[in-house]
Formats: C-alpha cells, structure tokens, sequence
C-alpha cells in the first residue's frame, strides 16, 4: 500500500507543474495573438492614411441632338424621339480624339434609334437597355477608343 501512496503522492506531484506550464503557455499565446492582432490593424490603420492621388474627374462630350421617328405599324399615328446625349470618357485626351467621329457616331444612334418602337423605351429598364446599345455603337465607332458611358440630358418620347 505504501507504494501505492508513494505513486499517488509522485502523480500528484507534476499536476501542480502541469498547471503552471499550461498558464504559462496560455500566456505566451496570448502575447503573440495579441502582439499578432496589434500589428495588423494598428500598422493597417497606419498605411491607409497615407495619401491617394485624387482621381480625375471624368470628362463629357456632347453629341448633337437627335430627332427621329419610332417605327410602328401600317396605320399608327407616328411616334418622334427627341435626345440630347452625352458621352462620357475617362480623360481629356479622349476628347481630341473622338470629337472628328461625332458624324459617325451620330449616324449610328440615328440608325439604331429609328428601329425602336415606343415600347421599347417604356420604364427604367428600356432606358438602361437603350444605354447599353448606344455605349456598345459608339465604342465601335470610335474603336480604339473608349466611352465610360452615355448619359441622357434628355429624352422626349411624342
């Protein structure tokens, strides 16, 4: 029995060291994780101040207004779209260099726009349809160039 105790007595002896070694290592990764964590949002926190250049401001470019007749059915009262429209472009440069293919982009909103029926421009999704094929057109009759956007000043549908 005696031996017994005394193998008792020896387990219970590394528990206490055992506790000690498992504080001391929680410790230990707590100053790491903590130092860890510190470091990147701290020093983040640090970069993200760090000045930006501005972004330059888009330039526009006004296309000359455009008045066609929708297309309809034999018989129906004609329909007449009115627009003023304008091209956006990322820089000045883009200016010069689509301002001499003005006659052919406006030759091919012309064409494009008398194929439309009044239908086809009902609602917001009409509009951002009719905004998706211009941009497409004009990009292809200013290739290599590149419109952002077209952006309407005004749409009249009568």
């Amino acid at each position: 029995m005696a031996d017994n105790e005394s193998e008792d007595g020896a387990a219970g002896e590394p528990k206490p060291k055992s506790k000690i070694k498992l504080i001391a290592i929680a410790a230990v990764l707590l100053v790491v994780v903590g130092g860890g964590t510190w470091f990147m949002f701290f020093r983040h926190h640090e970069e993200v101040h760090a000045e930006a250049p501005a972004p330059k401001p888009p330039s526009f470019i006004d296309v000359p207004e455009i008045l066609v007749n929708l297309a309809g059915q034999p018989g129906e009262r004609v329909q007449y779209l009115k627009a003023k429209i304008v091209l956006e472009v990322k820089d000045e440069k883009q200016i010069e260099q689509i301002k001499p293919t003005l006659p052919r982009v406006s030759d091919m909103f012309q064409t494009y726009l008398r194929e439309l029926r009044a239908s086809d421009l009902n609602g917001s999704i009409g509009m951002f349809r009719l905004k998706e094929e211009l941009t497409k057109r004009v990009n292809a009759a200013i290739s290599p160039g590149q419109v952002s956007a077209v952006l309407f000043k005004e749409i009249l549908v009568q």
